[in-house]
């Protein structure tokens, strides 16, 4: 990478420190097996396991329940690390990121001290089904039911595309309490799948990109569920706590793009410098080193913007409409980036042995999970 003086501000000794751990971690627990984890389509369980050793998981919730007791940006910094070993299957983003942050913020004392150390040992998976087959931004207007009876939730209903599914012991549910209500009738069920009858597991899908993500279809057929497992309590919260979460979801989104755009400028320039044509390197020329210093360009104020809207989450200040802008900015110019750097390579660019070639199959989805790029748009033309 070109020699500058910028560096995150939001990162410390600390955070460096954790993701130097997490480099390590990945380069021996995760790229040797990649072969592996491609073929079923998930990482062990031992990964899990041993990351919580490690004290990789749930680094942003306090010690009391478990957690590393940093911030966000020491998520951020795992997240980080592991863009960096080209990994898509470790599903942290949604357990650390997502799940834990859902439980910290809404969860009862009880639901906190009953489900937080054990995702922070890596001995519960969590996940959250939100998606079904027949819509996904459209949350609500979901069709999944969890209709009180007695000291009980009965659910029933179908999600699909969800990350960690075939491995969770933990599912934060989105469903309707009341099917009359519109959104003030969704709520948040937390499902703890051991020994669950009626949840079903169906196929981990098989996607064009992120083949080592566990990726799945899951059936609810009267299901009982505890009404303890409400999350927080009371009924008809859960699309505002969607909402108000959703906004960490589409920065840890972010953060995955602006690393993959680094590590795929730092990767085609090495490879240009060292492949000859004509003569002389790809690199020395000239229509090489426009592409390349306008992807650089790119790449450095896509580091700028995502920078700004971390330092403002961990003030408490980053807004809806932001955190939308960079969601769909930031995937856009990663597909775009990452893309130019594929034609540099040539046929090899498309040689699933070299590392550009995956990140170009596994970009793509990033415009559409966590809100496709036209709903952020939408919602941005909101606040105009």
């Amino acid at each position: 990478m070109p020699s500058t003086t910028y560096t995150s501000s939001w990162h410390d000794s600390d955070t460096i420190a954790l993701g130097e751990l997490a480099d390590k971690f990945f380069a021996r627990e995760v790229t040797p097996h990649r072969e592996k984890f491609e073929q079923q389509h998930h990482v062990d369980r031992e990964v899990w396991t041993k990351a919580g050793e490690l004290g990789l998981l749930c680094c942003s919730i306090p010690e009391e329940y478990g957690g590393g007791g940093g911030t966000i940006a020491h998520d951020l910094a795992l997240l980080e690390a592991q863009t960096r070993a080209l990994d898509t299957g470790f599903g942290n983003m949604v357990h650390s990121g997502i799940v834990a942050h859902y439980i910290l913020a809404y969860g009862t004392e009880e639901q906190r001290h009953r489900w937080l150390p054990k995702m922070a040992t890596g001995d519960m998976i969590a996940a959250v089904a939100m998606t079904e087959p027949g819509g996904g931004s459209d949350l609500k207007n979901i069709k999944t039911t969890a209709l009180r009876d007695g000291d009980h939730y009965v659910i029933n209903g179908a999600k699909t595309f969800i990350s960690n599914g075939a491995m969770a012991d933990l599912v934060v549910v989105v469903a309707k309490t009341d099917p009359t209500a519109g959104a003030k009738g969704i709520s948040l069920v937390v499902v703890e799948t051991a020994d669950c009858p009626g949840f079903t597991r169906g196929r981990i899908l098989d996607k064009v990109g992120q083949p080592t993500a566990d990726t799945s279809e899951l059936s609810f057929e009267d299901m009982r569920v505890p009404v303890s497992n409400l999350l927080g309590g009371e009924e008809g919260r859960g699309f505002g706590q969607l909402m108000t979460q959703l906004g960490q979801e589409r920065l840890l989104i972010g953060v995955t793009a602006v690393a993959t755009m680094e590590v795929a400028v730092a990767e085609t320039v090495a490879y240009t410098k060292s492949r000859n044509a004509f003569g002389q390197s790809i690199f020395d020329f000239q229509n090489t080193k426009f592409v390349l210093a306008e992807c650089e360009t790119v790449t450095h104020a896509a580091r700028v913007f995502i920078d700004s809207c971390i330092e403002r989450h961990l003030a408490g200040n980053l807004d809806t409409t932001t955190a939308a802008m960079a969601k769909w900015w930031l995937t856009e110019q990663q597909c775009q980036v990452v893309d130019r750097c594929v034609q540099l390579f040539g046929g090899y660019g498309y040689m699933r042995e070299y590392p550009i070639a995956r990140m170009y199959e596994d970009a793509r989805v990033q415009k559409i999970y966590g809100g496709s790029n036209e709903i952020m748009k939408d919602l941005i033309a909101r606040a105009l």
